[in-house]
């Protein structure tokens, strides 16, 4: 059974995502002193937890895949946002600025958080188990929307240098956003049973039975709460980042490592929510949250950048860099050999935070 949350809990998870909201209300676009930050980004990780709090209220009422399509989707609109007001700042370093989010985004969720889920699974039950259709269907998206958008880029003609025409962006735009839609109609109505937890013997659990599904009105409650907590989140990693892009610049490091701190504070909410599925035998939960918030990453993105492509000026550069293509090959290659016997063992788990740790390492020192 699992513990119902203390009055405690209750309250705290819903006035911390406040709280946020006014920080975030008060200090948008100032300058922020170091105590400030500190205050700010205390406020963001409270506002994460409550986060992922919510997000499992709203997951248990409606059922799975449901409630991982919710926290997915969630983020990545509120990503998108981020991206397209951090690009309309203007500067030559929003060029780059969406293919590094994406990218960053693709290596967290595929390696980072599909291996501490398949570490913490593994290590708790021996094998951590999950289900092949899936996670290969989810694995084959990504994998064909991330070459498309950001590995085509790099090897078209049109145009000098890593850039889409614009025919070329709002083909890549629509194909984007139609992939993604046929995913969404697979995972939640069609094909809904592969996305579904599975038991050691391979059985579809249908439903969670260790607890009482919330009311209705608990779940509309927890899905404003949830909406609160992810714009506070995305909004204070916004104000926090002059003073993270100035560390970075003082510290000799490449523009792009800003992207991937914000990617990480970004996506807390998804890894923490991945783990607690993990450690309730739950991996399969943990890979959808990871997988398609990759695919909603990359769906939602382009389309919006295409849109917003309109009105901002500058260039918009999409296509990787050879190392980035070999990585992210590598993270497709050893994904693939990982999701298909349907199990996996700490060492799969492991190889993809040594991927993950790559990223990083190479981000920092390219």
């Amino acid at each position: 059974m699992a513990a119902k949350p203390s009055a405690f809990t209750n309250i705290a998870t819903m006035a911390v995502p406040l709280i946020a909201m006014a920080v975030l209300a008060v200090t948008w676009g100032r300058d922020l002193s170091g105590v400030v930050v500190v205050g700010v980004a205390l406020c963001l990780a409270g506002a994460v937890l409550a986060a992922v709090h919510h997000a499992e209220v709203v997951a248990h009422r409606v059922g799975e895949p449901f409630g991982s399509l919710v926290l997915a989707v969630a983020v990545t609109v509120i990503e998108v946002a981020l991206i397209v007001t951090l690009m309309a700042d203007g500067g030559d370093k929003s060029a780059t600025l969406a293919r590094d989010t994406v990218f960053a985004a693709v290596m967290i969720t595929c390696n980072g958080i599909v291996g501490l889920a398949l570490l913490v699974g593994a290590k708790r039950n021996g094998v951590a188990n999950f289900n092949t259709e899936g996670t290969v269907a989810a694995l084959a998206t990504v994998a064909t929307l991330a070459t498309l958008s950001l590995v085509l880029p790099t090897f078209t003609t049109s145009r000098p240098g890593p850039e889409f025409t614009g025919p070329q962006l709002v083909f890549a735009a629509v194909v984007s956003l139609a992939l993604y839609g046929l995913f969404v109609a697979m995972q939640t109505v069609r094909h809904r049973d592969y996305f579904l937890p599975v038991t050691r013997d391979g059985e579809v659990v249908d439903a969670e039975s260790h607890a009482t599904p919330p009311s209705a009105r608990e779940a509309w409650i927890s899905l404003g709460f949830l909406l609160i907590a992810l714009i506070s989140v995305v909004g204070n990693a916004k104000g926090v980042s002059p003073t993270i892009e100035s560390g970075v610049k003082s510290a000799g490091l490449p523009h792009a490592v800003v992207g991937v701190i914000i990617a990480l504070l970004v996506l807390l909410p998804e890894t923490l929510a991945a783990l607690r599925s993990a450690r309730r035998d739950r991996v399969q939960i943990s890979l959808n949250l990871a997988h398609g918030s990759a695919i909603a990453s990359i769906g939602l993105t382009i389309p919006a950048i295409a849109i917003a492509s309109i009105w901002l000026s500058g260039p918009l550069e999409l296509g990787l860099g050879p190392t980035h293509m070999v990585l992210l090959a590598l993270t497709v290659m050893v994904s693939s050999l990982t999701v298909v016997p349907g199990r996996a063992t700490v060492l799969q788990g492991g190889v993809h935070l040594v991927l993950f740790a790559s990223f990083v390492f190479l981000a920092v020192s390219p």
